[in-house]
């Protein structure tokens, strides 16, 4: 009876989260919230629905009490932060929301699955991120001068790092935690927020050579130190968002070449420099010929998203032990062996869909300072979800980093709370500007739209 329950739920889920996802994109259809409301409350339904299901299919292949009560505890948090959202902010972003807790619903089922003391720590990280970064939004649409603090951004990004350099223990080649008081967190998650408000401010009223040089300089400085500190994800990740940012505040198409010139030549001087990086290299090139050494964890990853087909073997029936650190960086081998490749494709549209919404409020930003702001942002974001499913998948060596909202990780998860909470606040902000200040009423989705780009 058991296996019957998962087998139909395994293709229920995976019907539920193509519809999903589908509607992720239907949403672009209209160019204002009210006439996306049927579409938000499908997507919320579709929502509850895999969640449902998939505890369903761990309670009958376990046959234990704990997941019933994890099921409720998690459902109802969820829940909690949706309306908490609806209820605080009724000009929100729905889809921005609804996307949040889809990738959290997510994240905590196959954490669930995987260990279930890890998922119930991830459920109270991901409740106290999103009642921490609930007020950031209110902040960032009243707040205006977030520009002025230009010199103190760079400063608290550099000491940042510097402190990881300099009092982080190696783990695997990098150094990358701080610990305090038997609480550990990376500095440089936090610090990736810092610096896109660090180059928006130093880039978004001037763009003379003088100030390239500047912002240039700064960006360096960051690199260095993550690369120092064998942080060389990160390091990646910055040096994109920089040159995507520049690109952007100066329209130079010399810059955005030569990006790719320098990350060439990077590339190359973290092969020859750092033992590890040779590791990931040779595990990317022939991980089947190392997979007693080097290519282990790729090799172990490559079978279980094989194994798993486009349907998936239904959740509980993989084996995602099989693959080291399965929870953080290899999230989405276990996902597709369990779930399927298409539910894999699925999520991978569902976070591609948020990035097209971020870049949309980005564009209709006069105001430069937010403009590259929403536009970094957006980049760090969907550039940290290639990493993580590109090294996964044998697309790209690995990086070593998390899949937003759906990897474990507590500091992850709440930088990646924040980053939501501020394009959030940037788009009620956004919608402040077009009615000059004027508070909104209920009405007023009825009767105006929200400027925003329409992507028939």
């Amino acid at each position: 009876m058991g296996r019957i329950i998962i087998e139909i739920s395994k293709h229920v889920i995976l019907i539920c989260m193509c519809i999903y996802t589908i509607q992720c994109f239907a949403v672009f259809r209209y160019s204002n919230e009210y006439d996306r409301k049927g579409i938000y409350i499908r997507q919320n339904f579709f929502m509850v629905m895999v969640h449902f299901l998939g505890f369903i299919s761990l309670y009958a292949q376990n046959q234990d009490l704990k997941y019933f009560k994890a099921y409720l505890i998690q459902q109802i948090g969820i829940l909690v932060i949706l309306i908490a959202y609806r209820l605080i902010y009724p000009r929100a972003n729905a889809l921005i929301i609804n996307n949040m807790c889809m990738l959290i619903t997510i994240g905590l089922l196959i954490l669930t699955r995987i260990s279930y003391n890890r998922a119930m720590r991830q459920f109270y990280i991901v409740m106290g991120s999103a009642a921490v970064t609930v007020i950031v939004p209110f902040i960032i649409s009243r707040i205006r001068f977030f520009e002025k603090f230009k010199w103190f951004y760079v400063l608290a990004g550099i000491l940042s790092l510097a402190a990881v350099l300099a009092f982080s223990t190696v783990i695997n080649g990098s150094r990358l935690n701080i610990t305090i008081n038997n609480h550990t967190f990376q500095p440089s998650e936090f610090v990736k927020i810092i610096f896109v408000f660090a180059i928006a401010s130093i880039l978004a009223r001037k763009h003379d050579i003088k100030t390239v040089i500047i912002s240039a300089a700064v960006a360096c400085i960051h690199v260095l130190i993550l690369v120092a500190s064998r942080d060389l994800g990160s390091a990646v990740i910055f040096f994109v968002v920089y040159f995507a940012m520049l690109y952007v505040a100066t329209s130079n198409l010399l810059y955005y070449i030569s990006g790719f010139l320098f990350c060439f030549i990077g590339c190359v001087a973290g092969y020859r420099l750092f033992s590890h990086v040779r590791v990931r290299v040779t595990a990317f090139l022939d991980p089947l010929g190392n997979i007693t050494d080097a290519g282990y964890q790729i090799a172990q990853s490559l079978f279980a998203i094989g194994t798993g087909g486009w349907l998936g073997m239904g959740i509980g029936q993989g084996a995602p032990g099989n693959i080291p650190v399965v929870a953080a960086d290899f999230i989405f081998a276990p996902i597709c062996e369990e779930f399927g490749v298409i539910f894999g494709m699925c999520l991978i549209l569902l976070c591609f869909s948020c990035f097209v919404m971020f870049m949309n409020i980005a564009m209709k930003f006069e105001d430069p300072f937010y403009k590259l702001v929403a536009e970094g942002l957006s980049v760090s974001y969907i550039f940290q979800v290639f990493l993580t499913i590109g090294g996964v998948v044998k697309f790209i060596p690995l990086t070593g980093v998390t899949l937003p909202f759906v990897s474990y990780g507590g500091t992850s998860v709440a930088v990646t709370c924040l980053v939501f909470a501020i394009i959030q606040g940037l788009y009620i902000e956004k919608g402040m500007d077009n009615r000059k200040g004027r508070t909104p009423k209920a009405a007023d989705f009825k009767t105006e739209r929200l400027d925003i780009v329409n992507i028939d």
